[in-house]
């Protein structure tokens, strides 16, 4: 028996994506002692199909917290900010559940690891936004050339959520955590806290961030016990491009020591020509590489 999960999730037009994700996980021998489930949030009947002889389990993603339909507007995909909390309850039969964004791929299994031991003892696995290279953090409206309107990501889904500015002030500054990969023990408080949150947020606030928004507040005010894990365990590369490793074949974070990326997350997408390379995966970019030349490159998953 499996002990410990991978999980994500998609609606038909991101299954080429999930498709790429499932594919590279199953790329790495030790994928075979780990399971993977899929969340349905509208995958067609063909695509499940592909996916059932490659994953452990799909279950349909339901809306765990009843949400106005005003809200929904159809796009079942969204159940992804809400379901996520709710691991356990859909695949119950694991100790220890990684959910990685069906928009990212695991290009070094060294990080699936990271993520499953960072989770021992209830904590929370999972990775700041900011690292080496980030430029910008908080963004700011200055007034008279010394007041400031603060626009951080926490700030701004904070007060839209009516969290009231006490709270608001506390995540401000707070660095933002990305939900897109993480990790939990079955057993973890982590669960209550996420979900206790997640119903305050999304009764005033967007769905789309409002679990993301719930997670912030489960670690910097509710004091979740996390073990942050470095940036290339979730790799955003809209925040900050790569560079390429022309002699292994492989995409490193752009500083020394260049470390390998661990998972590769197109989250906010890579644009060219105002194409999306999540959308087309024939879009290249141009990136360096460590021997300072540049190469065009996708950043999607090749087999």
């Amino acid at each position: 028996m499996k002990k410990n999960v991978i999980v994500s999730l998609a609606d038909s037009n991101y299954f080429p994506l999930l498709n790429e994700l499932v594919d590279s996980i199953k790329s790495f021998e030790e994928s075979k002692k780990v399971a993977i489930c899929i969340l349905d949030a509208g995958l067609k009947d063909d695509q499940k199909k592909i996916l059932s002889e490659k994953v452990d389990e799909i279950k349909s993603a339901e809306w765990d917290i009843e949400v106005p339909g005003y809200k929904v507007k159809g796009k079942e995909w969204l159940k992804s900010q809400v379901s996520r909390a709710f691991l356990p309850k859909y695949f119950p039969d694991y100790e220890k559940y990684l959910w990685i964004d069906c928009d990212a791929w695991v290009n070094d299994w060294h990080c699936i690891e990271l993520y499953f031991k960072a989770c021992d003892n209830g904590k929370l696995g999972i990775t700041q936004t900011i690292g080496p290279g980030y430029k910008i953090t908080s963004r700011v409206n200055w007034l008279f050339g010394k007041l400031a309107i603060i626009k951080s990501q926490n700030f701004k889904h904070a007060v839209k959520s009516k969290l009231g500015y006490e709270r608001a002030r506390k995540l401000a500054f707070a660095p933002h955590i990305n939900i897109g990969v993480f990790s939990l023990e079955k057993n973890s408080d982590g669960w209550k806290s996420w979900q206790k949150n997640l119903e305050e947020t999304l009764r005033a606030g967007n769905i789309f961030g409002s679990e993301g928004l719930a997670i912030n507040m489960s670690v910097y005010l509710d004091n979740l016990e996390t073990e942050f894990l470095p940036l290339n365990c979730n790799w955003i590369t809209s925040n900050l491009l790569p560079k390429y490793d022309e002699d292994n074949n492989t995409f490193v974070e752009p500083y020394l020591p260049n470390y390998k990326i661990g998972i590769m997350h197109l989250a906010a997408g890579i644009w060219k020509d105002g194409k999306d390379m999540r959308v087309d995966k024939s879009i290249e970019i141009e990136i360096e590489t460590l021997k300072a030349a540049k190469v065009l490159r996708s950043l999607r998953y090749i087999n």
